[in-house]
């Protein structure tokens, strides 16, 4: 009994050490090199502050979704840890303009994305 205590006790010690490393490994969020409250446009992709233009025949037609930006996500297929830097729905379509922890860009749908809020996460 004693030695099955003791097992579950370090158990939550190391899932709860777990946590806290984790917490540690997540950067702080950018200051700068995001986009918010407004579509994107060719000159914020070269700035480095946007990851995708919604255009047809380069007529802007992203719309700004509401969302707090930057925000910490993981992508749910890999549980791969990014930086939410843009959001712009288009055609119906919620688009993502992501960062990685090492700095490559991409562009996920919605669903393809875990929000997790401006805190460092716990996991």
């Amino acid at each position: 009994m004693i030695s099955g205590l003791i097992r579950k006790a370090t158990l939550l010690f190391s899932l709860g050490g777990a946590a806290a490393v984790s917490a540690e490994r997540w950067p702080s969020l950018p200051t700068y090199g995001f986009i918010s409250g407004r579509p994107a446009q060719k000159e914020d992709v070269s700035k480095g502050d946007a990851i995708f233009v919604a255009a047809v025949n380069d007529v802007v037609i992203g719309k700004p979704l509401p969302l707090q930006i930057p925000q910490y996500a993981l992508l749910r297929d890999k549980q791969e840890r990014v930086i939410l830097v843009q959001a712009e729905e288009a055609n119906g379509i919620k688009l993502f303009g992501l960062r990685t922890l090492d700095g490559k860009e991409m562009v996920a749908k919605d669903t393809d994305v875990d929000l997790l809020g401006a805190d460092k996460p716990r996991i």
